[in-house]
């Protein structure tokens, strides 16, 4: 400190050139001091070099240069006298014959804070007051500064500056509440200005969000004192958003209520911002943004974006909303025609989450799925008319389930089915052509031979019936003497032709229809002939039998015997209904028949209707004739 006070002579040998010995003096303009510490002045002043003062005194007065108004004397050399907030706490410390003024000031108080004017006395008038000063300040903390801007991750300096201008009282300085700063270290240096001495701490730091709005001190205290004083700076800390808050991803259903908040944390403040699939919802500058839908839909299935930004950079963070409802009602084909052999490619696709079970079904049977898929493909390379039909698209998943239909209409070429023949009654001859085909088939019949050909159109011979694709169509004639050998069926229609032999039932049938209900009746009367003479034969071996069907190897012989007639005919009668016994009272009147065996079923009736199968319209009978 000392070395400081003698350098003082130098800088007024450089000055006084300057001035080339005027009445002029330096000082610093302002210098501080802590309160109850002490300060000391620098000062140098010069006078004219033609004054010649055998002694030279100084006054220094508080505020005021001229003594006229009276201010108060700080010092007054010549008589060491000083006004009373003064008395015992000044001294000059400078040597006023090597021009130095230098004061010192002890236990400073705010009253003592203001301007000091020098007044040099020279002895006679040679008295002079220099109008320059020094500006005291008396302090209670010290100066921290910090950086005009703190910007997390970039490194900052905040800086103590505490005044060193007593002579006897050294200050130090140290740092306060460094917890939780990253990366720090403390530069400390004196440096001079205007002759006003301060010690300069610099804390040097990489600041972060989470220093922002902490408070750093700067500690002074002086040895072997219990003065301290203390200055804070709060560090405002700038730094880019961060997202603290948003809901997690989320599942919920059809008709709900959802709530996102997203909290962010920034400064300065962001503008934050909700977004689905780049489309704004809402935004505000704020620090905590919260989006409501109240009726959540499956258009509201997607991925939410919370983004926040500010001049120091962005963030966003993203979370999925899944919205679980029941599969749409399915897309499919329109009903369609197609023609057989051709390709047929059925479509089927619909939505739902999760995504559903989706089946092609037919008549009950599940033509093709997929499971957990939205779209399904039924392909038919070749359709046939067994593809025709209706078929149904299910989808289901366990919200629900949904189906639609279309119809696939096949035409083809008619199909003459096997069912197609004639069948002889007693009355007539009937020709059944069935024909299955789409679009319906134009039938005629034709018998080669007779040149006779007739169409569905003509009613007179021919009824059809339609039963979906199947037509049945039946040509009624007139029985003849002779059967015709060739009856022809064609169908058509715009797909094809189809021409069908019909053929009759078989010859043995033929036989017992030609033989007719005459016959008939003959074969009946030789069969309970042949039953009577078995039951007679049976109860003479005292054996019982019962039964409709009768067979003997031997045939049996008819004789003159009245006795044996009149037995057989009691026999006879004991197992013969009323219309049977009419019958077999014509049976004297037929010639007798040898036969070895005889069957007749008269238990089919003869139905005369069309809507009959030809099994159902015929009646027979079997003889063999030895």
């Amino acid at each position: 400190m000392a070395l400081r006070w003698r350098s003082l002579p130098l800088l007024f040998l450089l000055v006084e050139g300057v001035l080339s010995r005027q009445w002029s003096a330096w000082m610093p303009p302002s210098i501080s001091a802590f309160k109850e510490t002490c300060v000391a002045i620098p000062c140098t002043f010069d006078y004219p070099e033609d004054i010649r003062p055998s002694a030279v005194h100084g006054i220094w007065y508080l505020n005021s240069p001229y003594p006229k108004n009276f201010p108060p004397v700080v010092l007054k050399t010549k008589t060491n006298t000083a006004h009373e907030l003064y008395m015992g706490r000044t001294k000059m410390i400078g040597d006023l014959q090597m021009s130095n003024c230098s004061i010192q000031i002890d236990k400073v108080t705010s009253e003592l804070q203001g301007k000091y004017y020098f007044r040099a006395d020279l002895g006679g008038y040679n008295q002079y007051t220099y109008s320059e000063h020094a500006n005291l300040f008396i302090l209670d903390e010290p100066f921290v500064v910090g950086p005009q801007e703190i910007i997390s991750g970039t490194e900052a300096e905040i800086t103590c500056l505490v005044d060193d201008n007593c002579p006897d009282m050294k200050p130090t300085v140290t740092w306060m509440d460094l917890e939780g700063l990253e990366h720090h270290t403390v530069y400390a240096r004196l440096e001079e200005s205007n002759a006003a001495w301060k010690q300069i701490s610099t804390l040097k730091f990489l600041p972060s969000h989470k220093n922002n709005g902490q408070r750093l001190g700067c500690k002074v205290t002086f040895p072997g004192t219990e003065l301290d004083y203390k200055g804070f700076v709060t560090m405002d800390v700038k730094y880019a958003p961060r997202i603290v808050d948003i809901n997690s991803s989320t599942e919920t259903t059809e008709g709900t209520q959802v709530v996102f908040i997203c909290v962010i944390d920034s400064n300065p403040v962001s503008r934050v911002t909700w977004y689905k699939d780049d489309l704004l919802l809402k935004e505000d500058f704020t620090g905590n943004l919260t989006l409501e839908l109240e009726y959540v839909t499956y258009n509201h299935d997607g991925i939410y974006v919370c983004a926040a930004e500010n001049e120091y950079g962005r963030t966003n963070k993203s979370m999925g909303l899944a919205v679980m409802y029941a599969p749409w009602k399915p897309s499919v084909n329109a009903s369609m025609v197609a023609v057989e052999g051709e390709a047929v490619t059925i479509t089927c696709n619909t939505q739902g989450n999760p995504d559903p079970i989706i089946s092609i079904v037919k008549d009950k049977q599940v033509l093709n799925s997929v499971i957990f898929q939205n779209d399904l493909v039924l392909e038919i390379p070749s359709v046939t008319h067994e593809h025709d039909g209706e078929y149904w698209c299910l989808a289901e998943n366990q919200y629900g389930h949904s189906n639609s239909s279309f119809n696939l209409t096949v035409v083809f070429s008619p199909l003459v089915l096997s069912e197609s023949k004639c069948t002889v009654t007693k009355d007539n001859v009937q020709c059944m052509c069935t024909v299955k085909s789409n679009p319906d088939p134009y039938i005629i019949f034709e018998i080669p031979e007779k040149n006779f050909t007739v169409s569905e159109l003509n009613t007179e011979y021919v009824h059809s019936q339609r039963n979906g694709y199947m037509v049945s169509s039946i040509l009624t004639l007139q029985k003849e003497t002779e059967l015709p050998q060739v009856v022809l069926c064609s169908a058509s229609n715009l797909y094809g032709k189809k021409v069908h032999e019909l053929l009759f039932q078989d010859s043995s049938n033929l036989i017992w229809a030609k033989i007719g209900p005459v016959g008939a009746v003959v074969v009946f009367v030789i069969l309970v002939a042949v039953g009577g003479y078995m039951i007679k034969t049976r109860e003479k071996k005292s054996m019982t039998e019962s039964s409709s069907f009768i067979q003997k190897e031997t045939s049996p012989s008819y004789s003159g015997d009245t006795s044996a007639k009149k037995s057989s005919g009691k026999i006879e009668n004991r197992f013969l209904s009323i219309s049977e016994r009419i019958l077999l009272s014509k049976r004297k009147q037929a010639p007798t028949v040898d036969s070895e065996y005889a069957n007749i079923d008269f238990t089919k009736r003869n139905v005369m209707d069309i809507y009959s199968s030809p099994e159902e319209l015929t009646e027979y009978a079997e003889i063999r004739v030895k």
